[in-house]
């Protein structure tokens, strides 16, 4: 099987645990996605998110620094028992965070789908969030 790698860095106006915490934490997870989210904070603990559309299990966590993961999809053309790796570094950038993806592994089919999904499913909506928590700090003082 053909694979491809996608990378992406994004900046968040949140530190690097904040975002770390929104990856891996069920509640928050849900709360920016609207998806129901099962996130385990173990080491080969697994996990699902958008209702069970995204599954896998974590390789390793560095609290607030790195989350390295196994990714499937229920998606067409992902091969059955088929997982990706996930990487996400959190570094401190001057507003905020910077966080560096990398999804390898990825099936070719599927490679254009899932370069814009982490955008627009992930990226956008984590920045809608935490926009909106500071809009409520500010109200709520």
């Amino acid at each position: 099987m053909k694979t491809k790698t996608i990378k992406q860095t994004v900046l968040f106006g949140a530190s690097p645990k904040e975002v770390y915490d929104l990856i891996m934490e069920s509640k928050k997870h849900k709360a920016f996605t609207g998806g129901v989210a099962k996130m385990s904070k173990k080491v080969k603990g697994k996990f699902e998110t958008y209702d069970g559309y995204c599954y896998g299990y974590n390789i390793e966590l560095k609290e607030g620094k790195k989350i390295v993961q196994a990714w499937g999809f229920k998606e067409n053309n992902w091969p059955e028992k088929y997982f990706s790796n996930v990487t996400f570094v959190f570094d401190k950038a001057k507003n905020g965070t910077k966080l560096s993806f990398t999804h390898s592994g990825v099936p070719a089919e599927n490679y254009k789908s899932l370069k814009t999904g982490w955008q627009d499913y992930y990226w956008a909506p984590m920045k809608n969030y935490l926009s909106s928590l500071k809009v409520s700090k500010k109200i709520g003082k």
